[in-house]
């Protein structure tokens, strides 16, 4: 279990191998997503990139953590995530390298996701696309469900990017 305060104490590797540390957004509203590129929600990935390009330039952060653990539907390595992602969905978002969401090998990002945001059947991730919007404080955390369409979170995402 994470003991960090905030999710600016967690880092994560982005898909090309590189460390990110969290800290690099402090102050930013951020969009965590457990991805899956052949999923029914899948085309969410549309609507996340739609996200990104509206508000990047106000200080949203979105990223994709894509994920094997639901029905194997994140097959591909994080090259072939990474083309399928930009060729279908034009995303140029940031993307992880591929992680577990439950269970004793999950992420840190996720641990502490978990522990301060309960979902409708308790703390474990239930499926692909479950999304955590952080506001700039980096603690206080709303979860939705995976069925939640990005477009339905922007009147979250506006009340935390600066007025």
């Amino acid at each position: 279990m994470t003991t960090a305060s905030n999710i600016y104490d967690l880092s994560f590797t982005n898909n090309r191998g590189e460390s990110v540390s969290l800290s690099d957004y402090s102050g930013k509203p951020i969009l965590v997503v457990n991805t899956a590129s052949k999923c029914g929600f899948t085309p969410q990935y549309e609507g996340l990139q739609k996200l990104h390009e509206e508000f990047r330039s106000q200080g949203l952060i979105v990223l994709g953590f894509p994920c094997d653990q639901f029905a194997h539907q994140e097959p591909g390595d994080d090259v072939q995530i990474d083309e399928f992602c930009k060729v279908n969905y034009g995303v140029d978002f940031a993307l992880s390298q591929k992680v577990n969401v439950n269970g004793k090998d999950a992420h840190p990002v996720f641990q502490f996701l978990k522990s301060r945001s309960k979902g409708l059947l308790g703390g474990a991730v239930k499926w692909n696309f479950t999304k955590f919007l952080i506001a700039p404080d980096g603690e206080s955390i709303k979860r939705y469900a995976p069925s939640t369409a990005p477009e339905d979170i922007r009147s979250d995402i506006e009340a935390l990017l600066p007025k």
